[in-house]
């Protein structure tokens, strides 16, 4: 649990955040010791989006959309920002560099749940310094 406080801590802290982080499971890992798997929903309204940030060095995700268009671009995997629909998702490795990730509708409201295993403890993002 005190992941996903830290967690929504960081996001919501983010200036340019104004998307609702929603945790829905943490776990640690029986099979692999020092490992934690965090569940999470993030809502974005409507044009909202996040600030660019990093994800932890030791955590690996997949983000999947379950409503409306998710627009995504992680510094290294694509040279364009993508936009991803119901149904898709991504993966990131450690240490990634999320430098656009937003809704991409203006007037419809999408989500997306994000799974992370990660080191236990570790922050899971943190927003890049201005």
């Amino acid at each position: 649990m005190r992941h996903l406080l830290i967690l929504a801590a960081l996001v919501l802290a983010t200036p340019a955040a104004a998307q609702s982080v929603k945790p829905q499971l943490s776990a640690a890992l029986p099979n692999a010791p020092g490992k934690t798997m965090t569940v999470l929903t993030v809502t974005y309204a409507p044009g909202q989006k996040s600030g660019p940030h990093h994800h932890a060095g030791s955590a690996f995700l997949y983000a999947r959309v379950l409503t409306g268009q998710i627009r995504s671009q992680v510094e290294g995997q694509e040279a364009v920002a993508r936009t991803y629909s119901v149904g898709e998702g991504w993966t990131e490795g450690p240490d990634a560099h999320h430098v656009v990730s937003e809704n991409a509708s203006a007037t419809e409201p999408a989500s997306i749940l994000v799974v992370f295993v990660a080191d236990d403890g570790a922050a899971l993002t943190t927003p890049d310094r201005r």
